[in-house]
């Protein structure tokens, strides 16, 4: 095939615009690199979080982080509120670049520290629970009903809860990817708590019914007593449940399962003191009241309000916009109690 004159010095300016493409494509990339490495080098400290790890942060809005949410991972921002149980008026509102709830905590009950009183109660959901906080609101001599993410697996009330797993997403995708990861999420790994320990510590049961042996019945971990328990290779081996027993069955051979008693000095922590208050008559009424406090005041911020998503940049702006929307539903709460006329 021949080309004419033509042809050939149109092929020649299209490879020369390619060229210069890639040219502004790799300056763009280098200055681009070397604005974020001059800026972690004078800002070295700036995302250290509270165990001092490094978080990932973002060129455009250095004060967001990555958070997981239902969509997926995004970049964005936290909105906390703390509620008022009595006329549901936000009490506190804030927003923070972590998707770490823990460390959220302690500045809400700083900040409304001159609305409460000594009886005044904090509530609040699994996100917020630490040993951290725990101990941090019994110094203060705060009382909290702060849940763990177990309380329910505890919880009479939801023992049917995973009947509820089984109704059909509106939202459903039927994607063979989707499948396959709904296929792998139906399948849970063997937890300690499907384990059966035996009234004399002897051994105790997995959920395929073989024997696990004591090997250890005065453990310390992590300064919590234990007793531990081993599988024998002759039925963990053969065993047909090993992909839902261990991480690793390829490389693991059997199962090991570990049964706590509490604290080795005898006295209990502050997470297991607030497990026996949540699992209390009581508890359970204040976990339902928290339900009915927040949620509603969050249900009207994202869907009558329309708040699906922050749409500036920049703690400050971003925390301005979130205070404005609780400001709103302050005023229509307080229109609806006559406080208008």
């Amino acid at each position: 095939m021949t080309c004419s004159g033509e042809q050939k010095a149109r092929d020649l300016s299209g490879c020369d615009d390619e060229q210069v493409r890639a040219a502004r494509t790799r300056e763009r990339l280098t200055l681009e690199a070397t604005k974020i490495r001059d800026w972690l080098a004078a800002n070295p400290d700036e995302r250290r979080g509270a165990k001092g790890a490094v978080r990932q942060s973002n060129r455009t809005d250095n004060e967001s982080a990555k958070m997981a949410t239902g969509k997926g991972v995004i970049q964005g921002y936290t909105g906390v509120a703390a509620v008022d149980a009595a006329h549901q008026i936000v009490v506190d509102a804030q927003a923070h670049g972590t998707g770490s709830e823990q460390e959220l905590l302690l500045p809400v009950v700083d900040a409304t520290g001159a609305q409460r009183t000594a009886d005044t109660a904090i509530c609040a959901d699994a996100g917020y629970h630490s040993e951290k906080n725990l101990g941090e609101l019994d110094k203060r001599h705060i009382p909290a009903w702060i849940c763990d993410n177990g309380y329910r697996q505890r919880d009479p009330r939801y023992a049917d809860q995973a009947r509820h797993k089984a109704k059909p997403d509106p939202l459903w995708d039927k994607s063979a990817k989707a499948k396959d990861a709904r296929a792998a999420q139906k399948t849970k790994p063997w937890a300690n708590t499907d384990f059966i320990e035996a009234d004399d510590r002897s051994h105790c049961l997995c959920p395929a019914g073989k024997r696990l042996y004591r090997n250890g019945g005065n453990c310390t971990i992590n300064g919590y007593a234990a007793t531990k328990y081993t599988g024998a290779e002759r039925d963990c081996v053969p065993c047909d449940q090993r992909t839902r027993c261990l991480r690793t069955p390829h490389q693991t051979k059997v199962r090991q399962v570990a049964f706590f008693r509490g604290k080795r000095d005898g006295s209990a922590s502050h997470t297991e003191r607030m497990k026996r208050r949540i699992d209390s008559d009581q508890g359970k009424q204040m976990i339902g009241a928290r339900f009915a406090t927040v949620e509603p005041v969050f249900g009207n911020l994202r869907h009558n309000k329309r708040l699906d998503r922050f749409t500036l940049r920049g703690r400050t702006k971003v925390n301005g916009q979130w205070k404005l929307y609780c400001m709103v539903h302050n005023i229509e709460k307080l229109g609806h109690h006559g406080y208008a006329n």
